[in-house]
């Protein structure tokens, strides 16, 4: 597609969420206080994992890197939405709108990734707990991860790499409050059907086939529990709870984009914001609550915080 080259926009601009001001104001409340205290969540538990020994394990390690993760995907969308709220002009340049596309993307991706490592782990310590350290090597762990950002990446690329060089004459109104790619699609001067649902496949088969896989090693654990021991199984719904509930937030509004047959602005809008702010404040909140360990290691560590504070 060379008639990139022949593109006439330079920005887009964003509807928005509402025009009303009593909406913004509560929006911008919600929204500001949600994305501070996911970033605030969310590099308390890396703090927490690197500055605990006993927290070096691997649990901890995918962990803290899905903190990391969380970290990023929500500073992609939530800064921008909150400095536009009372923007009277809501815009954003072309090459940033890709960019904003791209980390999208690729934070996501790598996020199903890692939350099936995730699963994998719990499925070594609950159904091997006798081989899970071996099992679980530190070479294996760093591997997890790295192909959890190489999934992602190519993953986002390979959306990209379709729509980069798409031309835009007008108009360049995206009904949203980030770059949505299928809305960034629509906007181009030629037909993109066909590329529409290629790219929603691409985006819906992914998610939905990840959520399959996780879905399925949870069964799979539980029934080889209930083999074993009959009480244990209420034990492993104990410590996979935390791990579904997360799964479960994240994956909700993702398969709704891509797999509701009924798209509707208002709702993807709210789904939307769920997913850039709230989302990522829920993991360090239900990971935190639902361990004994993450307690008491946050404890220690803002104990020790007050006290340097005092001396200092």
């Amino acid at each position: 597609m060379d008639g990139g080259n022949h593109s006439m926009v330079s920005e887009f601009v964003f509807l928005g969420l509402s025009n009303s001001w009593e909406i913004q104001l509560l929006l911008f409340l919600f929204s500001s206080v949600f994305y501070a205290a996911s970033l605030m969540g969310n590099l308390l538990i890396v703090l927490t994992v690197v500055s605990d020994a006993r927290l070096q394990s691997p649990m901890y390690f995918l962990l803290a890197n899905l903190s990391i993760i969380d970290l990023i995907f929500c500073s992609t969308t939530a800064p921008k939405m909150i400095y536009d709220l009372f923007r009277e002009r809501k815009t954003i340049s072309f090459e940033g709108c890709v960019v904003q596309i791209f980390f999208i993307h690729a934070i996501g991706g790598t996020e199903m990734v890692l939350l099936i490592a995730m699963a994998f782990d719990r499925y070594v310590a609950i159904c091997k707990p006798l081989h899970y350290l071996t099992i679980m090597s530190s070479w294996r762990c760093i591997l997890f991860l790295l192909t959890s950002w190489f999934i992602g990446l190519i993953h986002s690329m390979t959306q990209l790499i379709f729509v980069i060089d798409l031309p835009f004459c007008g108009p360049n109104e995206l009904d949203s409050f980030f770059c949505d790619l299928p809305r960034f699609i629509k906007l181009a001067c030629l037909e993109t059907y066909k590329l529409e649902f290629m790219v929603t496949a691409n985006s819906g088969l992914i998610s939905v086939a990840s959520f399959l896989i996780l879905i399925i090693s949870y069964i799979f654990i539980l029934a080889t529990v209930q083999k074993k021991s009959s009480g244990g199984i209420y034990k492993a719904l104990s410590t996979l709870s935390a791990h579904i509930t997360v799964v479960v937030l994240f994956f909700g509004p993702l398969i709704f984009f891509y797999i509701w047959p009924f798209p509707t602005s208002q709702l993807d809008k709210f789904l939307a914001i769920f997913d850039a702010v709230i989302t990522p404040f829920l993991n360090p909140v239900i990971y935190t609550f639902r361990n004994k360990d993450m307690k008491v290691a946050i404890r220690k560590l803002c104990t020790q915080f007050m006290n340097y504070s005092k001396i200092s």
